[in-house]
């Protein structure tokens, strides 16, 4: 019986190509859009090469100073010395990594000058995330110890630094700002909007031209705590919080005397969200979208509606003769349910084709270094069933209206 609904279904759409158009143009714009929109925040948020592993750390990188009225405040991320003391010392969390916000250096080739990002870590960095190794390996605390001039560059510096880049450059020379760096790994780059992991060079963080030494708490590093699972995370926080409260106030900081002192462990998002709040909640965030998903998809829903009334007074001879031929309503309801479902089917698989070019050609357009965009098949899962509902809905009303009509009225309709 289902098999035979489909079939008419089908018919119909072939029947009426301008409402079909409608129909099917309203529910793949609409989800093509929402997919591309949820797979460019996942790109954002989400885990990810070469933090694939961001369900278990969290960052710590924001520290706020403020004076005893809070009218003036000093933030920025945290200082080498500040993760030394409060943060490596940690007894819960697994591991942590160390990495500073990437800052530019030059090196030249062949006269022309390469404007490189670069970025000072720890051993502990290459252990809390998942970098791709295409030759050698990282530094380690060994290399650290001895002041080694090493250096972990990407596969894109690799082609342009080095003249035959199909040949193993572990273990040559590179120069960056007039200083020289023994080549120990080379690794697969990861995008620009990874600030935290992403530069084109990495370099031990005791090189000559670091600030590491610094005494104050301000500066320009953040600590990538590694958990053992989520489920640490009120563990560490705590630990740290505690850590936190035992530092005497006021102290004075580069001529700033400070009061209060703010400073959280984060998960990604909420370290994200620090960007444009003060105080960010990742369940206030995801409520936000899941709102918004939920009014967008209320768009091809009114469509679906309007067009099914249209639609179905179309057919009212054809429901009149049915009735007549002993068909029960219950029987009509179903069928237009069904042909509304599965137009809808149809349009979220076109949203699906549609979606997967965009993304794609994002990717592959170099307007974001290094994209990696993907579909969210549980987003768009979550959404086709969304869409499915709607469709439902906007299929039981005009449904059960002219399934209530009387023979004689069904046949004066037409």
């Amino acid at each position: 019986m289902i098999l035979n609904y489909i079939k008419i279904a089908w018919k119909v759409l072939l029947r009426h190509p301008f409402y079909t158009f409608i129909t099917l143009f309203g529910i793949s714009l609409t989800l093509t859009v929402l997919m591309v929109l949820t797979s460019f925040i996942d790109h954002l948020v989400g885990s990810h090469y070469p933090e694939n592993r961001r369900d278990e750390l969290l960052y710590i990188q924001r520290l706020a100073q403020r004076d005893s009225l809070r009218q003036s405040a000093r933030m920025g991320p945290v200082s080498y010395n500040f993760i030394r003391q409060y943060v490596l010392p940690l007894k819960t969390p697994e591991k942590v990594g160390v990495a500073s916000m990437f800052s530019f250096a030059n090196a030249y080739v062949n006269g022309q000058r390469l404007s490189l990002q670069t970025k000072l870590t720890d051993a502990g960095f290459w252990e809390v995330t998942d970098f791709e190794f295409l030759e050698g390996k990282p530094f380690n605390e060994q290399n650290i110890a001895n002041n080694d001039h090493v250096a972990v560059i990407t596969d894109d510096l690799k082609k342009q630094y080095f003249e035959d880049d199909t040949q193993p450059v572990v273990g040559k020379t590179i120069e960056v700002d007039n200083e020289t760096y023994r080549v120990i790994g080379v690794v697969r780059g990861a995008p620009v909007t990874r600030p935290v992991t992403a530069a084109d060079i990495y370099f031990p963080y005791n090189i000559r031209k670091s600030n590491y030494k610094s005494s104050g708490l301000n500066g320009n590093y953040v600590a990538l705590v590694k958990a053992k699972s989520a489920a640490d995370f009120p563990a560490i926080k705590e630990e740290f919080n505690q850590t936190i409260a035992k530092i005497p106030l006021p102290q004075e900081d580069d001529g700033f005397k400070y009061y209060i002192l703010e400073t959280s462990a984060d998960t990604y998002v909420e370290a994200w969200l620090h960007n444009f709040f003060d105080r960010p909640a990742s369940s206030i965030f995801y409520s936000v979208i899941a709102v918004f998903m939920l009014l967008f998809m209320g768009l091809p829903a009114i469509n679906l509606v309007n067009v099914n009334v249209s639609r179905i007074m179309e057919r009212a001879s054809e429901i009149g003769i049915r009735k007549a031929f002993g068909a029960p309503s219950k029987t009509l309801i179903w069928q237009f349910i069904i042909e509304n479902l599965f137009i809808t089917l149809i349009g979220g698989l076109i949203a699906l084709g549609l979606a997967g070019i965009t993304v794609y050609l994002i990717n592959q357009s170099g307007w974001i270094a290094k994209a990696d965009l993907t579909i969210n098949f549980s987003v768009f899962g979550i959404s086709l069933l969304v869409c499915l509902v709607f469709g439902l809905l906007s299929g039981v009303a005009p449904a059960l209206r002219m399934a209530k009509l009387s023979i004689v009225d069904a046949l004066k309709a037409s």
